[in-house]
């Protein structure tokens, strides 16, 4: 999925699967949601509207239920990819 970057509210990036009518929002704590069964016009409003943190809070946060885990950082690969790297290999 790829993932929209943004900065509204606590909103840091979103996006959608469209076959799967998944959407993921992921905020500034860290956490990211998924949410299932999500149709492409409200996938539509939320990547448009002027105002996507509100339009989160009211349409999206209050009407889906959703799955919460921790957004995984581009540090956090690089330290991973460092512990499990063969002693002399480049990095």
């Amino acid at each position: 999925m790829e993932m929209k970057r943004v900065n509204a509210g606590k909103l840091r990036a979103m996006g959608y699967d469209a076959r799967a009518r998944q959407l993921r929002v992921e905020l500034d704590d860290g956490n990211a949601i998924d949410y299932a069964g999500v149709s492409p016009d409200v996938w539509r409003k939320l990547s448009t509207s002027g105002s996507a943190w509100s339009y989160y809070r009211d349409n999206i946060e209050e009407d889906y239920t959703g799955k919460t885990s921790r957004v995984r950082r581009e540090s956090d690969r690089k330290a991973l990819e460092d512990l499990f790297r063969a002693p002399g290999e480049d990095a």
